[in-house]
Formats: structure tokens, C-alpha cells, sequence
């Protein structure tokens, strides 16, 4: 090969390899999109009630999350628990009447309350969703 032909060849290969990163970093975010919160604990509290309807959501990242009705003393919170294909790999189960307890962070997600759940505590189980600092275990962190 000539001189040319290489330095043509590495030009051919840069270029592919900027193409494919711009391609990359034009995909949509998995995870908390543009608009959702993030958990914040200077926000946590414990909640306690019971469980007044399971709600499948369309989450921003294009997959389905679960949501939880949840009615307490003081009215209904809209509880984000996590994604529903996770929660079923865990054998994670909520139904109408589930007494619970919660921990979490309140936000505002599109002008609303709501609360993101780090732990929940059904009967004598402990579900861990985020780690102490609010970190997703789907994401990565923490195996519970």
C-alpha cells in the first residue's frame, strides 16, 4: 500500500468512527428523562395507607413503569415505584388494599406531587428500589 492509500484509509476509518459516536449520543436517554426528577433526600418521609390502584405507565425511556394510587392519611400520592418488567423479575406484587409503608422522596413531576419510592414494606417483606442515596437499583446498583 502507498502512503496515500493509508492516510485515505485512516480518514475513511475516523470519519466512521465519528459518524457512529454522533449516532450514539443522538439516542434518547433510558431512564429519567428530560423533565423528571431526580431523588432528592432532603425530601424523604415515610408514608403509610394502603394501595388504592396499581397503575401501568408509559415512562419516557419507552418502557412501562409502575405506579401506585396510594391513599393516606392526608389524601392520594402518585407513588413511582419503577419499571413493571423489573418489578415482575423481583416478584415485586402490589393489589388494590395492599397496606404499605414507604419511603421516598416527595417531587413534582409536570406540576403534580408525586413520590418516588426508594423502599417499600409490605406484611414482614422489604422491597429495596434505590439505594440510600436514591439510585435506581435497576440501574446498576445495589442487588436487593
Amino acid at each position: 500500500m502507498t502512503r496515500s492509500t493509508l492516510i485515505r484509509a485512516a480518514w475513511m476509518v475516523a470519519l466512521m468512527v465519528a459518524l457512529s459516536a454522533a449516532s450514539t449520543l443522538a439516542q434518547p436517554r433510558k431512564g429519567a428523562g428530560p423533565g423528571m426528577p431526580r431523588y432528592d433526600t432532603s425530601t424523604e418521609v415515610t408514608l403509610k395507607g394502603t394501595v388504592d390502584e396499581v397503575q401501568p405507565h408509559q415512562a419516557r425511556s419507552g418502557g412501562t413503569g409502575t405506579h401506585l394510587a396510594f391513599k393516606t392519611e392526608s389524601g392520594v400520592m402518585d407513588v413511582h415505584v419503577g419499571p413493571t418488567n423489573w418489578l415482575s423479575e423481583k416478584k415485586y406484587e402490589f393489589a388494590k388494599g395492599d397496606q404499605l409503608e414507604i419511603v421516598g422522596s416527595k417531587v413534582t413531576v409536570d406540576g403534580k406531587d408525586a413520590f418516588l419510592a426508594r423502599e417499600i414494606r409490605k406484611g414482614g417483606a422489604t422491597m429495596t428500589l434505590r439505594d440510600a442515596s436514591g439510585k435506581p437499583v435497576w440501574s446498576g446498583g445495589p442487588k436487593s
